[in-house]
């Protein structure tokens, strides 16, 4: 049983407040900048920073952004403004950034590589927007991810939404992630909705493009760790476990330290 696993909500909760205030505090800035997606992780780790009392500024990056995206953002933004004094908020459109960096670059005839090429690039351009912001307001660049998807299958952007100063909530399954926002009352359009990174321009969830549930791939995150032997498994079970050890094998570039060439 770790650590974390014999803590109530309410002292994760407070457990990560007190760490990011004295990473703050040590690292001599004025607070954090976070981008906002309408989804769980991003309102979590908001909600989280704006505890701290240091300035906290939310940012809206739309780029080609569905409607519903936008509209749990911002409910959950003004939610974050009314009760904390400290919380900010802008919008950086991105939208006619992206259209011209895609008039400048080739065309491809591969279209799974360009449209995963191209949602990739979405979000780099929030995370040089993020970094934009942190630099002229003194602010660090608080992460979003959560450790099934930063430490299990990798599912982030590398220099994306994977380029951050902290993670505050990456040693957090995604189960914890929402029993948290249930803690912390963040709005329910953003509980109930279907996870997404809102990548692609259209409606495709996490679920669709992994090919398993959050909750399956705790699972077998889980089983891998403890070496269960799979000879009990359904059939359900070993595809999902697959899928884990597909994913988490191939996006280890993500998750391991820069290689260096050291003589």
């Amino acid at each position: 049983m770790t650590k974390k696993s014999t803590l109530k909500i309410e002292e994760i909760n407070l457990h990560i407040v007190n760490w990011l205030k004295t990473y703050a505090e040590t690292s001599k800035v004025n607070g954090f900048v976070i981008g906002i997606s309408g989804g769980v992780d991003s309102a979590v780790t908001s909600a989280l920073c704006a505890q701290t009392g240091f300035k906290v500024l939310c940012v809206e990056m739309p780029i080609h952004q569905a409607h519903s995206h936008v509209t749990r953002g911002r409910e959950h933004i003004e939610q974050l403004k009314k009760q904390f004094p400290n919380v900010s908020s802008v919008e950086a459109d991105l939208t006619s950034v992206f259209q011209d960096f895609i008039k400048q670059v080739p065309e491809t005839n591969d279209i799974h590589k360009l449209h995963l090429s191209l949602a990739n690039t979405r979000s780099r351009l929030r995370m040089t927007t993020l970094y934009y912001f942190a630099g002229i307001y003194g602010l660090l660049v608080a992460g979003t991810g959560n450790k099934v998807e930063d430490f299990g299958v990798g599912f982030f952007t590398k220099y994306g939404d994977g380029g951050v100063d902290l993670s505050p909530i990456a040693d957090l399954m995604k189960s914890e992630v929402y029993a948290l926002g249930r803690y912390l009352k963040i709005p329910n359009s953003i509980l109930t909705a279907a996870p997404t990174d809102g990548l692609f321009g259209d409606e495709r969830t996490d679920e669709d493009q992994i090919g398993a549930t959050y909750d399956e791939l705790e699972w077998a995150m889980a089983i891998e760790e403890q070496k269960i032997a799979s000879n009990s498994f359904t059939a359900r079970e070993l595809e999902v476990l697959n899928i884990y050890k597909k994913l988490n094998k191939n996006n280890q570039h993500k998750m391991i330290p820069i290689p260096v060439c050291t003589f």
